[in-house]
């Protein structure tokens, strides 16, 4: 039987952040919608007002399944994961031998073209740091709902992320940065104020 899909459906019982206080919990496949919508953005930005050259709806579903290895692993917090070289390391060693597992359910006609989307390996330098800020993002942004949330836990992370994404000096990042990043600390009634 090919189990793929079901995996990857149990992708809304993998919790983020699990080491943290949340006001409101989060799940990788909320989590992998949102990188989507935001590398798509990047990617159409980039287009639009910085001469790309990028396939947004490529970038799109190459974030959607960015996280896809967790529902073998788990979502491993970020300070573990990097905490050296040696774990570091030893984590994509499992988050590779994870891609591997999920890709031997599906059947072998459809392997490729899964692999591709689960590894990055076939994309441009561009498309996987779309793709990665994109994530980067997503982090921030859950950030400042817990921090508009009243929840200090995550004040850390916030700063550790703006650090972060000014260390990307990419164009479509610093105008997602300026032009949209402050609505997401807004209510409903200030984001329906004209």
């Amino acid at each position: 039987m090919a189990h793929f899909f079901a995996y990857l459906n149990r992708m809304k019982l993998i919790e983020r952040w699990s080491l943290m206080h949340s006001v409101r919990k989060e799940n990788v496949q909320e989590h992998s919608l949102q990188v989507a919508v935001i590398a798509h953005a990047l990617a159409m930005i980039k287009n639009k007002y910085f001469n790309g050259n990028v396939d947004a709806n490529k970038i799109a579903t190459m974030a959607i399944f960015h996280d896809a290895s967790e529902v073998i692993t788990g979502d491993l917090p970020t300070p573990i994961k990097y905490f050296n070289p040696t774990i570091e390391d030893a984590y994509h060693a499992i988050e590779n031998y994870a891609m591997d597992k999920l890709l031997s359910y599906l059947p072998e006609e459809l392997r490729d073209d899964y692999k591709e989307l689960l590894t990055h390996d076939n994309c441009s330098e561009d498309e996987a740091v779309l793709v990665k800020a994109a994530d980067t993002l997503s982090a921030y942004i859950k950030c400042l709902e817990e921090k508009t949330a009243g929840n200090n836990e995550f004040n850390r992370a916030r700063i550790s992320l703006e650090n972060k994404i000014r260390s990307y000096k990419r164009p479509e990042v610093d105008h997602f940065m300026a032009n949209y990043i402050n609505s997401f600390s807004l209510t409903l009634d200030e984001l329906s104020t004209p």
